[in-house]
Formats: C-alpha cells, sequence, structure tokens
C-alpha cells in the first residue's frame, strides 16, 4: 500500500470513499466535517440526530452521496468519547476504514485528518499512527492461496488536512509510520510461514538478505560454531532435528564506538513440538509461531537501521526446531550451557529456556547497557494475563519502566510481574545447577528466574510475549494470525533512548 499525504481544498480532491471521524455525542467540529455535512445538504448531522450514528467507539457508518460530491463512498468512523481518547484509536480508526473499504472491493481511500482532539497531539503523531494503523490494517499474508484473493490490499491510502501549511509535519509522520508498519509486517511474513519453509536456515537467511540491505553487520553460527562455543542449551534442543541450528548476531552501529550497546534477544524455535514431552495435537499448527520474538527484535533491528537511530543494537536469535527423533533430547538428561551452568531437562517442551540461556550468556560479551529478551516461553502467561498483556520481568526497575512507556504509546501492552526468589525454589536440582521446569504454579515467573540465572549484567529485562503473538479473531488493525507484537515496541523504546 501506497500513503499519500493530501492538502487543500476537499472540492477538488477526489477518490474511492472518504473516511470521517466523530466523538461520540459531540456536535460536527467545524472544519472540514462541516464543510462535508454542508455539501452533503447535513446528511450527516440528519444521521446523527437518528442515533444510528453517534460517534461510539468502533461504530460505523456508510453513506452514499449524490452526483457532485467526488467520492463514491462517505465512511463514517466513531473516536468513542473524547475523555477516553488516545493515539492508538486513531490506528485503530484507520483500521477500521480500511476493512470498510476492502468490503466493498475498493481500491484507494481517503481519511480525512482527524479534528478537535484532545491533548497535545502533534501533526506527525497522528499522521504515524494513521498510518500505522492503514498498513497494518491491510495486511494480508496470501502466498500460498491459488484461488483470487477477495480480500486484496487496498493501492492507496490518502492523510487528507485542509491546512497546506501542516503537510511537511504530517509527511514527517507518514514517514516513520511507513517503517514501523512495514518492519511489524515483516515480522508477521515470518510468524505466517509455515514450518516446513520458515526453518533456522531460511530464517538466518532472511536475516542476512535484509541486513546487507541496510548495513548491518550479519553472522549466521553453524551447528560446528556452535558446538566450539559449548552452548550446550541451544545444542540439546536441536538434536531431534534434521534441520540444522543456527545462532544468527546482527551488529547495527548507529551510536559512538565507546558507545555500549543494547541487545535484543529473541526465542526463535521455527516449530516446537514439544519434543519427547510432546503437546497434543490440537492447535499444534501454531507453533510455527514460536519464533514469533526472534522475528519482532531482528524486524526492529531493521527499522532501527533504516531510521538511522544514534545507538549501537545487537541482536541475538538462536533459532533451531523442537521434533522428536531417536536423537532428541530426553527428560532426565543433563545439558550444559554456554556459561557452564548445567540444566537437568525436566521437560522438553521447555525448550525455550534453554535456548535463550545460551543466548543470554552469549550477550555479556558486548559489555551491554541493557539486554531485553522477548520470548513465547510460557503456556502460563496466556492463563495469568490472557490474550490482553504481554508478562514483563527482569533485574532493572528503570529499565522495565522504559519498556512500560514505550507498549503505552505503541499499545502493545505489558503487565510486570513479580520477581521473588521464593520462585527460584522450584527450578533447584538434586543432581544439577537448575532444571528447566518447576511444574505449574508461577510458571512464567518460574520461567523468568530460570533464564535470571544466565544474565551477569545489571539491566536486563525479559517480555514473555506468548499471549500475544497470535491473534484469533482479528482486531481493526491485527489481522488474524501472526501480530508481530512487539516490534513496534522496540522501535519506541530505541527511539526514546
Amino acid at each position: 500500500m501506497e500513503v499519500r499525504i493530501s492538502t487543500g481544498d476537499l472540492r477538488r480532491h477526489k477518490d474511492r470513499a472518504l473516511a470521517l471521524t466523530f466523538f461520540e455525542g459531540e456536535q460536527i467540529p467545524k472544519g472540514m466535517a462541516k464543510e462535508v455535512d454542508s455539501m452533503l445538504t447535513g446528511a450527516i448531522s440528519k444521521l446523527r440526530k437518528t442515533g444510528d450514528f453517534d460517534g461510539k467507539k468502533g461504530q460505523q457508518a456508510v453513506l452514499y452521496p449524490d452526483h457532485g460530491f467526488n467520492f463514491e463512498r462517505l465512511i463514517l468512523v466513531g473516536l468513542g468519547k473524547k475523555s477516553a481518547f488516545n493515539l492508538d484509536i486513531i490506528r485503530q480508526s484507520a483500521g477500521q476504514s480500511i476493512s470498510v473499504a476492502k468490503k466493498f472491493k475498493l481500491n484507494s481511500l481517503t481519511f480525512a485528518l482527524p479534528e478537535n482532539l484532545p491533548g497535545k497531539y502533534t501533526a506527525p503523531d497522528i499522521s504515524t499512527a494513521l498510518t500505522e494503523g492503514a498498513i497494518l490494517g491491510d495486511y494480508y499474508m496470501g502466498d500460498y492461496k491459488t484461488v483470487e484473493n477477495e480480500t486484496k490490499p487496498l493501492i492507496s491510502f490518502t492523510i487528507f488536512d485542509m491546512d497546506s501549511k501542516r503537510k511537511p509535519a504530517l509527511e514527517k509522520g507518514r514517514s516513520l509510520g511507513e517503517v514501523t508498519s512495514w518492519a511489524c509486517n515483516l515480522a508477521r511474513d515470518w510468524i505466517n510461514l509455515p514450518g516446513n519453509v520458515l526453518t533456522p536456515t531460511r530464517l538466518a537467511e532472511e536475516a542476512k538478505k535484509y541486513a546487507l540491505k541496510y548495513n548491518i553487520k550479519h553472522t549466521a553460527l553453524s551447528p560446528g560454531e556452535i558446538s566450539k562455543l559449548k552452548m550446550g542449551g541451544l545444542l540439546g534442543v536441536a538434536l531431534g532435528s534434521e534441520e540444522p541450528c543456527r545462532f544468527i548476531i546482527l551488529e547495527y552501529k548507529g551510536g559512538k564506538t565507546s558507545q555500549a550497546p543494547i541487545v535484543l534477544v529473541g526465542k526463535g524455535v521455527t516449530f516446537d513440538s514439544g519434543g519427547i514431552s510432546i503437546k497434543p495435537a490440537d492447535k499444534m499448527e501454531e507453533m510455527k509461531g514460536d519464533m514469533s520474538g526472534a522475528a519482532a527484535v531482528i524486524a526492529a533491528t531493521l527499522a532501527i537501521a533504516r531510521l538511522k537511530l544514534p545507538v549501537n543494537v545487537v541482536t541475538l536469535v538462536p533459532t533451531t526446531e523442537n521434533l522428536l527423533s531417536g536423537a532428541s533430547m530426553k527428560p532426565g538428561d543433563i545439558l550444559t550451557a554456554l556459561n557452564g551452568k548445567t540444566i537437568e531437562v525436566i521437560n522438553t517442551d521447555a525448550e525455550g529456556r534453554l535456548i535463550l540461556a545460551d543466548a543470554l550468556s552469549y550477550a555479556s560479551r558486548f559489555k551491554p547497557k541493557a539486554v531485553i529478551d522477548l520470548a513465547t516461553l510460557t503456556g502460563a502467561c496466556i492463563v495469568a494475563l490472557g490474550h490482553v498483556r504481554a508478562g514483563l520481568m527482569g533485574n532493572d526497575q528503570k529499565l522495565m519502566d522504559r519498556i512500560k512507556n514505550a507498549a503505552e504509546k505503541t499499545a502493545e501492552q505489558v503487565w510486570q510481574l513479580p520477581m521473588d526468589d521464593e520462585y527460584k525454589e522450584r527450578i533447584k536440582s538434586d543432581i544439577a545447577d537448575v532444571k528447566n521446569s518447576g511444574g505449574r504454579p508461577g510458571g512464567t515467573v518460574v520461567a523468568a528466574k530460570f533464564l535470571e540465572m544466565f544474565v551477569d549484567y545489571p539491566s536486563w529485562a525479559h517480555l514473555d510475549i506468548a499471549a500475544m503473538d497470535l491473534e484469533f479473531n482479528g482486531k481493526p488493525y491485527i489481522p488474524k494470525g501472526g501480530t508481530g507484537f512487539g516490534t513496534r515496541l522496540l522501535i519506541q523504546l530505541l527511539r526514546d533512548w
């Protein structure tokens, strides 16, 4: 989709449809909405008086103007109560207008810049949110459809404003929104690819392809090189698969040479059967998305490079399949991680923490300013928080506060969970330094306490995104399938940094 900015006289602008937004219970504001209502001889006012459209959040209505109006359809979108307004409502309204346009098989849409907004939102902020909502809402993974796609992406989305002086600011916001939504949709593509296509090797190749394009140093360690490093966690999980594992390293240097890097770590299990501790067959196909953390950190790094942010970023992705074979690791096996700590394997389906143990240990080599890992780590997080928020844990409150602030801006919500040392009691092993599972109670925090044993730096945060990697019903700008959760959050975090 191409996103454009257009300004000037609305009467000289023509498109398949025009979208207008309204707050609940308020009069039609002066400006564009008032002008359109006048052009339609009060049709909007009449509709609002009937109560059929009063601006409730997410409410939609479609009008069919008479000849003489330059748009075939007028789409009205409700923003809800002004007192509850935030920028994500703008993203949602753009996504909702895209859904309506697709329903009518339109290939283009003009969205009038919302007026009379509360707060101190700038023109770039609004333009970024509209751009993200449109591009993210227009996403569709149709690579393997052999029949005609009835929900073809739109060709263009135009943000229209009558004030020509705001055009440079709107263009600035559009440019940022294009990069952030591009990155999120790239992560979605990888998550949605089937496991027989997106293997660890293919994921490494994808990372390399884009790293070369955006001048990022790229390394993908082979099983032999991983073995020399003694990454026993990653190698142990990989034993059951014929697909070779990889350890991906991306290095973006946008800051001073002396500046300590921020390290991003992503779990990259391209398919997770559970291993010997096999998962139930029902819904196992969703486990192609067990590399959502990897997708998010790689895509965010690419966006950071495109935006030329003045920071140094290192991205680490241990990637493998977790399958069953005669060579698979077994419950009771003992693995030795990169930092020399031994791990008793209690459950082979608790594999993500094993590969992250090596990656988090490796991160110390860069003497990082901060380390942030993203992983679809525990089903317990879904039980605790539902499909609403990701779990946030760590050893540095300042870092976690930064993440929470970024999450508020991107509407990728997180919730901080406790990290009391009592949780570590559940993973004490009689025969090794630690065991990889402590059972169901407090499973999300127990998994984080396991990871903490491989962290030897003062600033680390862990995001358990197990509840957020897939969307099952479809939301205004999040279609069914992989969500790319965390991608925009990390970009925002690094921008704020």
